[in-house]
């Protein structure tokens, strides 16, 4: 549907990380007469709906209705929504013969394709994408930033041209749209790893990795997919830590490099941790405690206690909301821990794949309250769930912006070993 005016666009779920406020805005600045629906509630969503406060538009909310599915001429679809194809509104707007699109479809398809940059991989995709775009940037090349890493590029459409480079971060339930949408791959991409994810949202281990393939499954001729397990860690200077942070890097320089710019591999060493990926949190001086909330499979907490020398001097925090992915590899990391502190919805099933004892939690502040008192000299905290954030937080910023509030209301007497570091830690 390339012309959207004065057409019935229906936008289901206003999402948490600003894609669909995004979206909003850009289907009314074409004239689109636009219909919110979500399962929550206006107070609920009361600081997403403020943002829109000055705009035109209805909002059905606190569930859904088959009507508006069934009336509308156009469905746009939050990618959060799990197996899209058993949703009851959507064949609703199925069987009523009403096309189903995304964000990030509607954005591609005012692409240029040969412009574009996607990367996807179970963990590190986010810093890879990053780095992707500090490269280019770098390198003196005109370059963006968008996809699942948050907000929508829909709204900026008019200031990219002929020479900017559009790098993506796609989850793989993007990838599914895409793939079914307007099967579409980008010319450019990278996959940084696959293990199993989301089984709650594709239904089966089979599926997600499928979604994954899709990013080079449209590919052409003369276009480039790099498998980032396939490279040796980059061996140029980084600010960030962990040799899989390493691996990003080597696949973020071979994307960059296939653009034909001049890339300097040194330049990384500007690039910072993005919020909530292995972010020290206060000022202390080595860091004590560490904000990985990002980290939502057990295989990204595994590479975040990899990222430091001793993990015995790791005091762990981890367990969340159950995405029906095992987790005996975080259970397993127990032994050579420091403290393994577990909390959510998944808690227990950790504490009890582990061989040695657990402290069995619950909250996120009874977590860090058991921690402190335990914590040496030269120890630190890490928060590296290996979970989604759902069951007790918003998103996985919130569960980084408590776990930094938390700390910021002990006081220094509350950590152990403060009376070594009196003198080089500052207060949080």
């Amino acid at each position: 549907m390339t012309t959207l005016a004065g057409r019935r666009v229906l936008v289901m779920g206003l999402g948490r990380f600003g894609g669909g406020l995004g979206c909003v805005h850009w289907l009314l600045k074409q004239g689109a007469e636009v219909t919110i629906t979500d399962q929550r509630s206006a107070e609920e969503l009361a600081s997403s709906l403020e943002q829109l406060s000055t705009l035109t538009f209805q909002a059905h909310l606190g569930g859904h209705s088959h009507d508006d599915f069934a009336e509308a001429d156009l469905v746009v679809v939050n990618p959060a929504v799990p197996q899209p194809w058993l949703n009851p509104y959507l064949q609703t707007a199925r069987q009523a013969g009403i096309p189903l699109t995304t964000e990030i479809d509607l954005l591609v398809r005012r692409l240029d394709r040969k412009r574009c940059i996607g990367i996807t991989g179970t963990a590190g995709k986010s810093t890879t994408a990053s780095m992707v775009h500090h490269l280019l940037e770098n390198s003196g090349a005109r370059a963006v930033l968008g996809g699942n890493i948050g907000g929508s590029l829909l709204p900026s459409l008019d200031a990219i041209d002929a020479t900017t480079w559009v790098v993506l971060e796609l989850s793989s339930a993007q990838l599914y749209w895409l793939d079914h949408c307007s099967q579409w791959s980008p010319r450019i991409a990278g996959t940084t790893n696959v293990a199993p994810n989301h089984i709650d949202w594709h239904g089966d281990e089979e599926h997600y990795r499928a979604c994954k393939d899709a990013i080079h499954k449209h590919q052409m001729d003369g276009d480039t997919w790099i498998d980032g397990t396939s490279l040796h860690p980059a061996d140029c200077r980084l600010s960030v830590p962990g040799t899989h942070n390493r691996c990003n890097a080597a696949l973020a320089i071979a994307i960059a490099q296939a653009t034909k710019h001049d890339i300097d591999p040194d330049s990384l060493l500007r690039f910072k941790s993005l919020p909530h990926r292995l972010c020290p949190v206060g000022a202390w001086d080595p860091p004590r405690f560490i904000d990985d909330s990002k980290s939502t499979t057990p295989e990204a907490t595994v590479l975040a206690v990899r990222s430091f020398s001793n993990p015995s001097c790791v005091h762990l925090i981890a367990g969340g909301y159950d995405k029906g992915v095992p987790l005996d590899q975080i259970s397993s990391l127990a032994p050579e821990l420091a403290g393994l502190y577990t909390i959510g919805a998944t808690g227990d099933a950790i504490a009890d794949l582990a061989d040695c004892e657990v402290a069995r939690c619950g909250t996120l502040e009874a977590a860090i309250r058991e921690a402190l008192p335990r914590m040496d000299a030269d120890h630190l905290l890490l928060l590296s769930p290996g979970c989604a954030s759902w069951d007790q937080f918003i998103d996985y910023r919130a569960r980084g912006k408590a776990f930094a509030d938390i700390l910021g209301a002990q006081s220094q007497s509350d950590v152990g070993g403060s009376d070594q570091l009196s003198n080089r830690a500052a207060p949080l």
